[in-house]
């Protein structure tokens, strides 16, 4: 069965236009499945992680060229899907040439898990030529929670788009909570057997990055990499520690902050910086780091793959989740941004939405009885900014909205 994307139908429009697409993603995010869902009559399909193809390309990248010449002149555009595209820059060159030659003769689709390969090679991007996509582990629109409606009712004041509007047909198999924070939210382990997750899980975080960074060169030691790999997922969620990590991992600081980019330039990872517009003098200005997916990072962190893992300490786990579906959201909205804050004086709020010119403060609470207490913070931020922030929310496990005060709702993680 082919369960549905969120970006299935506007990739399915976007496809039509006379560009050429690139697509960028982590491994095992479904950019392979959903590219031959959408394309599944290319003329032709190129599957750069395969080896001979691989070489093949690399020692002759105009080889591309002249077999997109071959093909006849038709009424529709001939589609070319280039998967693992990073791993010969060159063909992108051959690419604009084609497409500069004839723009409408051909449709090019490029798919890549890696832009540091990319980016350090000077592949060119083709500025004015592409339109750049990303595809990212699945939502709570793709994956619903058990017991709830198809099309949730947020509260109002929840920056997210009108109630209903991002409805996914044949979503994947449903998953609560726990599920969702233990095993993360990668296409694959969703419609994977349970008994079979956490070994695939553990394959996913370790075989497949070290193929994909020994394969790049860009990690002479990989020894070294798998323990900062480790403590970087254990602080996942937190404020990066360079120091801390570098001393404990016995590397250089310069080498750290180098992996660090690594993880988010294979889209592995990614920063959500401290919130630059409090008027509190005493804001801390650190980043927080977090893996792009719960499951791997668990996996990465090796830590065991239980339920009892989950229950032993479930609110920095249910924080990183939250945030994971907000950035991805945000993400594939291609507008507004992610923050949090945090003072010396102890004001902390969890994240912050800044969308439309608005902001919205969001404290992350595991519970399912949400009290005043919990929205103290996020009360000092709204009157810290009057004018940008108007409401609050406490995102956590109860069963319906509430109004905690004026200006501060609690709604049930699977309203977001």
């Amino acid at each position: 069965m082919e369960h549905g994307r969120l970006e299935k139908t506007s990739w399915a429009r976007a496809l039509k236009q006379p560009y050429v697409h690139i697509i960028f993603g982590a491994r095992q995010t479904g950019k392979s499945t959903l590219l031959k869902a959408l394309c599944p009559h290319a003329a032709l399909y190129l599957d750069l992680s395969r080896p001979a193809l691989r070489a093949t390309y690399l020692r002759d990248p105009d080889q591309l060229v002249r077999e997109c010449l071959a093909m006849p002149r038709a009424r529709r555009p001939w589609v070319v899907v280039i998967d693992e595209a990073q791993n010969v820059p060159a063909l992108f060159d051959a690419v604009q040439y084609l497409y500069d030659g004839d723009k409408a003769r051909w449709r090019f689709v490029l798919c890549g898990s890696s832009a540091r390969k990319l980016r350090i090679t000077g592949a060119n991007l083709l500025p004015g030529r592409s339109m750049i996509h990303h595809l990212y582990p699945l939502t709570l629109a793709e994956r619903p929670a058990p017991g709830r409606p198809a099309r949730p009712h947020p509260p109002p004041h929840w920056p997210w788009t009108r109630p209903g509007s991002t409805v996914v047909a044949r979503p994947f198999p449903m998953a609560d909570i726990e599920e969702r924070l233990l095993y993360g939210e990668l296409p694959g382990i969703a419609t994977a057997p349970m008994a079979r997750r956490a070994a695939l899980l553990r394959t996913c975080s370790l075989v497949y990055l070290e193929e994909e960074l020994r394969r790049e060169a860009l990690v002479k030691d990989w020894p070294a990499f798998a323990r900062f790999l480790r403590l970087a997922a254990l602080g996942s969620g937190q404020m990066i520690n360079y120091t801390g990590i570098a001393n404990e991992a016995g590397m250089s600081l310069p080498t750290v902050k180098a992996y660090y980019q690594l993880l988010e330039d294979l889209f592995m990872g990614f920063t959500v910086p401290a919130f630059s517009g409090s008027p509190r003098k005493s804001a801390l200005s650190t980043g927080r780091f977090f893996f792009f997916d719960q499951g791997v990072r668990n996996a990465a962190a090796e830590l065991p793959l239980s339920l009892d893992m989950v229950r032993t300490a479930p609110g920095p786990l249910f924080e990183q989740w939250v945030t994971i579906e907000l950035w991805k959201r945000l993400r594939y909205r291609a507008e507004g941004s992610l923050h949090y804050l945090r003072t010396k004086a102890g004001l902390e709020v969890d994240l912050i939405v800044s969308l439309g010119g608005q902001l919205t403060p969001i404290e992350v609470k595991w519970t399912e009885r949400p009290s005043t207490k919990d929205a103290r913070h996020l009360h000092a931020f709204l009157q810290d900014h009057p004018h940008e922030a108007r409401h609050g929310f406490i995102v956590c496990r109860c069963e319906r909205p509430q109004a905690i005060s004026d200006t501060v709702t609690a709604m049930p993680w699977w309203m977001m």
